[in-house]
């Protein structure tokens, strides 16, 4: 692979694989970003990697893609953790539990799908789930998903920085103002380079004219909290939950905290916390594992989805030819590595990994082109 200089715009998960991966490959790489690692979604996020639990009909571009970068998530660790970083990958799978008869009808719905696409997701009543669960409190029925695991949001970033700056890469801690496909501009001038990779997660609409509405900003609050003394552990594995109509989910640590998370709203750029966000989450988790009421809650935080239309997001050349590599709605975790590894192939004139064709960020165009030559075939 021929060297080329890489500018990468975005530190996120996704920028700092990127980053991380084209670095390691050989390539000399910038990256732009005020606040590396802890100014976007990913710092926030729950950690999951769950394609097959999040699947719905209708998304199966997304669940492809999903499945084709969790295949290479063990690869991906491995790499890290051969360089000397541990990104804290589990191996405990998803269990996803409905309250009451409402919630499991959804679920129902859910494991239709699930079976008719062949996934592997076991129903099973919730006795069962508290078998598997014993803080579990009394949910309904639910799901085992095996192969949906999660990740240390916190030390992933931590150590996909770390690496990415031993592997050589030039970090430059100043937002991107105007962007081409060779050069990005910021307030103190003008770096000229062979290829620009955009990553800025949310904010990517605000740098591009053909992602001005192609992306949107999904605001999600979390919280974070600490099991006490005289209360029970975290679970064990990931519980997502559907409480009378209101999703949520626990993700352990291995520091004994638990992050809780999400609700989703659009409300434009405000990261603030608000009050009736924060008793939501409590409420609902308190009904999915009581022993939560009496955890320490040591932190509060919002972040900034990266919204697309059809929760697939846009990877590849766009008008200009900057690459995008953004538009990851609540999965860029999950798709960290495909994505990384598509820069590389696009860097080497490959075609992208399984999936990222139905990703490319003309496919609007495309799809307001059928849909017009279609209304005008009507008789």
């Amino acid at each position: 692979m021929v060297s080329r200089d890489l500018a990468v715009v975005g530190a996120g998960v996704i920028g700092l694989a990127v980053a991380w991966k084209a670095a390691a490959a050989g390539h000399r790489v910038t990256v732009f970003d005020p606040f590396p690692a802890r100014g976007g979604a990913s710092w926030v996020a729950g950690g999951m990697l769950a394609p097959v639990a999040e699947a719905w009909p209708g998304e199966e571009a997304a669940l492809a893609l999903g499945e084709e970068s969790l295949r290479r998530w063990p690869a991906f660790a491995d790499e890290l953790r051969a360089q000397g970083f541990d990104c804290g990958l589990s191996a405990h799978g998803t269990l996803v539990a409905a309250f009451d008869h409402a919630d499991a009808d959804a679920l129902d719905v859910l494991a239709r799908y699930l079976d008719g696409i062949g996934r592997r997701a076991e129903r099973v009543t919730g006795r069962a789930l508290r078998r598997e669960e014993p803080g579990l409190g009394p949910v309904r029925s639910g799901l085992l998903v095996p192969s949906d695991v999660f990740v240390d949001n916190r030390r992933l970033l931590d150590s996909l920085l770390a690496a990415a700056r031993e592997c050589g890469a030039e970090f430059v801690a100043e937002q991107a103002e105007k962007l081409t496909a060779d050069s990005v501009t910021t307030a103190s001038g003008t770096r000229y380079v062979d290829a620009v990779v955009l990553c800025a997660g949310a904010h990517s609409g605000q740098l591009h004219p053909d992602l001005t509405t192609a992306i949107r900003p999904l605001k999600g609050e979390i919280l974070r909290l600490r099991a006490r003394r005289t209360t029970l552990p975290p679970p064990r594995h990931t519980v997502r939950a559907v409480v009378e109509g209101r999703p949520v989910y626990l993700v352990p640590r291995d520091d004994g905290t638990l992050v809780l998370g999400a609700t989703q709203y659009e409300a434009g750029f405000d990261t603030g916390v608000r009050a009736r966000g924060v008793r939501e989450l409590i409420e609902a988790a308190e009904r999915v594992f009581p022993s939560i009421a009496e955890y320490e809650l040591i932190e509060t935080a919002a972040g900034l989805r990266a919204g697309s239309d059809d929760a697939v997001p846009y990877l590849g050349p766009l008008s200009d030819g900057v690459y995008a590599a953004t538009g990851h709605h609540r999965n860029g975790l999950l798709l960290a590595p495909v994505t990384a590894d598509a820069v590389l192939a696009w860097l080497a004139g490959r075609p992208g990994p399984e999936g990222t064709l139905q990703a490319r960020p003309d496919r609007r165009v495309k799809e307001r082109s059928d849909a017009g030559e279609g209304q005008r075939r009507e008789p």
